[in-house]
């Protein structure tokens, strides 16, 4: 068992999830509010961590819909002051973690809730009474579990970022044992999630080595094994390795991100068709390294003589050959986005907090050219 504090504390081996119930003591909860989903809500990954903390009896939330939203946040927080409960465990993907840090957030907070975007000038409205929270993630890509934001769709259909130290998880509960049971689809789209986190994080400009080697360790094994997973979900040591990329992309957000999430935010955002974070991030991202490349031509360089057995072939071409392995999607058109929504696209990119870190400044006809690249 590898207990590991860096930013925050991390418990990880194959049946990590089983210390539940000392890391609940060890905290202090109390009535602690279980955020999921329904799928998970009826899944014996839910029942074992339920049976396992009976004597707090934890009250459930299932609600978790596919991208966090504030209305569902608004049910979560409901519940939990009704039941008074003094702590959040979230088990899921990105969603239920992003909603639980929000449940933290809005629980001991006043509202409204957009007050506290980033954008919004809200990181330092944010203090230390958020509640604590402990991550369990079912999945290995968005490696919220250690990240300092939570992504959440407002009633107006903004895909806004709430960034604070305060919001990482207390404890994150890295159990790669969870994630045998992912489809191969699912598998892949986290997996890519993974991956583009590790990547843009490795070619923001900002100045952050320890970062920087974290990034590149984690593109390494999320290239080497994501294809092993895909194809086999019950080999162990593939499942250990996508969690731990998973883990490193997440202790990475602190160099911040680019254009590939200031595009997959606002995409995010709609409401039909509901498109995956990860499956947009591994469309997105050849296009965007593209772009990006006479601004990082070395660290590029030094990404594609770790990640591939052929260093001449350019990072977008790797990835785009990944894609076409892992049965990943092309273009929006693809996915079911209409043309006629692109506009409101760049809008939203434009004002996304992750455009400020991307290595090549970005102008409104830049983004409007990427939309049409990967449209």
């Amino acid at each position: 068992m590898a207990t590991i504090n860096y930013l925050t504390r991390i418990e990880f081996d194959f049946g990590a999830s089983r210390l539940i119930f000392d890391l609940v003591n060890e905290i202090g909860m109390k009535k602690p509010l279980i955020v999921t989903d329904t799928f998970l809500s009826q899944s014996n990954i839910v029942g074992d961590i339920q049976s396992l903390l009976k004597s707090y009896s934890p009250i459930l939330f299932s609600g978790t819909p596919p991208n966090p939203s504030e209305d569902a946040l608004g049910l979560a927080v409901k519940l939990y002051v009704q039941e008074g409960c003094d702590g959040v465990i979230a088990i899921g993907g990105g969603s239920s973690i992003d909603l639980a840090k929000g449940v933290a957030l809005m629980a001991t907070h006043d509202g409204p809730l957009d007050q506290y975007a980033v954008i919004l000038g809200g990181i330092s409205k944010i203090t230390s009474r958020v509640a604590p929270v402990i991550a369990i993630p079912t999945t290995a890509g968005t490696g919220s579990e250690v990240g300092r934001a939570a992504l959440i769709t407002l009633k107006d259909g903004r895909k806004l970022g709430f960034i604070s130290p305060y919001l990482i998880p207390k404890i994150a509960v890295c159990d790669p044992e969870l994630t045998f049971g992912l489809s191969p689809s699912l598998t892949a789209a986290t997996g890519m999630d993974a991956l583009t986190h590790c990547i843009e994080t490795f070619i923001s400009p900002r100045i952050n080595p320890p970062a920087d080697a974290i990034a590149l360790d984690g593109a390494q094994r999320a290239a080497k094994w994501i294809e092993i997973a895909f194809k086999d979900g019950s080999n162990r040591e593939a499942r250990w390795n996508m969690m731990m990329a998973s883990l490193q992309g997440g202790l990475t957000f602190q160099k911040g991100l680019g254009a590939v999430h200031s595009m997959s935010h606002p995409l995010g955002g709609l409401k039909n068709p509901v498109l995956h974070h990860g499956t947009l991030n591994a469309l997105i991202l050849p296009a965007v390294l593209r772009f990006n490349r006479s601004f990082c031509e070395d660290k590029l360089q030094v990404l594609e003589r770790s990640i591939s057995s052929d260093s001449s072939i350019k990072l977008d071409r790797f990835i785009e050959n990944l894609n076409s392995q892992l049965h990943l999607p092309s273009s929006l058109s693809e996915m079911g986005v209409e043309r006629d929504v692109l506009t409101q696209m760049v809008k939203g990119a434009m004002n996304d907090h992750s455009s400020a870190s991307n290595p090549r400044p970005l102008t409104q006809q830049d983004f409007e050219f990427l939309f049409d690249e990967v449209y």
